[in-house]
């Protein structure tokens, strides 16, 4: 994966010094308090590994976020192809993130996750990228909004991998290529 820049990250390919701080993310309960499952560390080491391996053949992914001017890792931040019946067919692409709490409401995951849309729809030709959250998930879905992402009350749905019930039902935010560019020129 070639890095990108933002003016405060560099979005890149994870490193073996990055994982304490992934199976941190993976682990921690305010992190994870819209998910079902943790990682323990065994779990999270092998995830890295397999996310690194689809950036290094594929040039995007779940990449690790991390702040330009220290070096230091703060999570990831991703644009992924995504697959789940009756929302997202082949082809269909979602931006996400997760950081680090102490990074929360600095705005990292606005401005690294603006530079995954810039390169799903002028890179990789995308046609619409999709987000989707807890709908409890408040801090996500401003993030989606910041981004000039649309709900799409019609496409909300439950998540057929996760368990907890309270946890299923998602909301689904998308921004079409042409909505992108005409915020783009505003």
């Amino acid at each position: 994966m070639k890095p990108i820049r933002t003016a405060r990250l560099i979005l890149r390919n994870w490193e073996d010094g990055d994982r304490d701080l992934f199976h941190r993310i993976n682990s921690d309960d305010r992190v994870m308090e819209f998910f079902d499952f943790r990682r323990d560390r065994a779990t999270a080491d092998a995830f890295m590994d397999s996310l690194r391996e689809e950036i290094a053949r594929d040039g995007y992914g779940w990449s690790a976020a991390e702040i330009a001017a220290s070096g230091e890792c703060i999570g990831f931040i991703g644009l992924h192809p995504v697959e789940i019946p009756g929302l997202a067919t082949t082809g269909t692409f979602e931006v996400g993130w997760r950081l680090a709490p102490e990074f929360w409401g600095s705005g990292f995951a606005t401005e690294g996750a603006g530079a995954l849309l810039a390169l799903g729809f002028e890179q990789l030709h995308l046609r619409a990228i999709i987000s989707f959250a807890v709908a409890a998930n408040i801090r996500s879905t401003a993030v989606m909004r910041r981004l000039g992402m649309r709900r799409d009350p019609t496409a909300d749905f439950d998540h057929p991998r996760v368990i907890d019930p309270g946890l299923r039902r998602h909301v689904v935010y998308r921004l079409g290529s042409e909505e992108w560019r005409r915020l783009r020129t505003n």
